[in-house]
């Protein structure tokens, strides 16, 4: 064999180990987020830790230190694979719906369905830990405040979309959009201690402030 061969089945050989150590750093990592969305869900995001999570997955504490560096770090990542589950969970099924009323009302059905399962063990992810931060100051706060100001964000699109399509009359969209938000963490509490009545109420809060507008 030639020595551009060796190299060559060196050169490939390596790749391949690469490829393998990143599938295996990638399931780590999924593996740990996985875990951890849960543990901030019920206990909040100061309790996801590396030494909860080697205890909880079976993983080596390094190995998870290794993957994340510092809590702050794994914290964020918590925060930002619970914004992907909610996306997945909420907002992306939902874009079947025409823009406007039907798609606001298929969030909300998504949403209803997403803390009624629920997609998290302790329910919703930002009603669960948004409280626990809104008076520490820092990028754990900015993480949530972010991820929550888009589901506003997202709720106040759609209203508007039903005000430009003629689908509702001109509405107070700000005051709309705090009233939704509040009913839906309403929810996710009373559906924790299993009122699952509170699931008409969300439906006919949103109706009428359908039908006022």
């Amino acid at each position: 064999m030639d020595t551009g061969a060796r190299a060559f089945i060196t050169r490939a050989d390596t790749v391949s180990i690469t490829d393998k150590r990143l599938l295996k750093g990638a399931r780590a990592r999924e593996t740990a987020l996985r875990r951890a969305v849960d543990i901030a869900s019920l206990d909040g995001l100061d309790d996801v830790s590396f030494g909860r999570l080697a205890t909880d997955t079976g993983m080596s504490k390094a190995g998870i230190q290794t993957l994340f560096r510092s809590k702050e770090v794994l914290q964020l990542a918590t925060i930002d694979y619970a914004r992907a589950m909610f996306i997945d969970a909420v907002v992306r099924p939902a874009r079947e719906a025409a823009p406007g009323v039907d798609r606001l009302r298929a969030l909300i059905e998504h949403w209803i369905e997403y803390a009624r399962t629920p997609v998290f063990e302790g329910g919703c992810f930002i009603v669960a830990n948004i409280a626990r931060f809104d008076s520490k100051p820092g990028t754990i706060r900015d993480a949530l405040v972010r991820s929550h100001r888009e589901w506003l964000d997202t709720i106040g699109k759609e209203l508007r979309n039903a005000v430009g399509s003629h689908e509702a009359t001109e509405l107070d969209i700000d005051l709309a959009v705090f009233q939704i938000d509040s009913v839906l963490r309403a929810a996710n509490t009373a559906l924790r201690l299993g009122d699952e009545d509170v699931i008409t109420k969300v439906r006919r809060t949103v109706e009428n402030l359908l039908k006022a507008a």
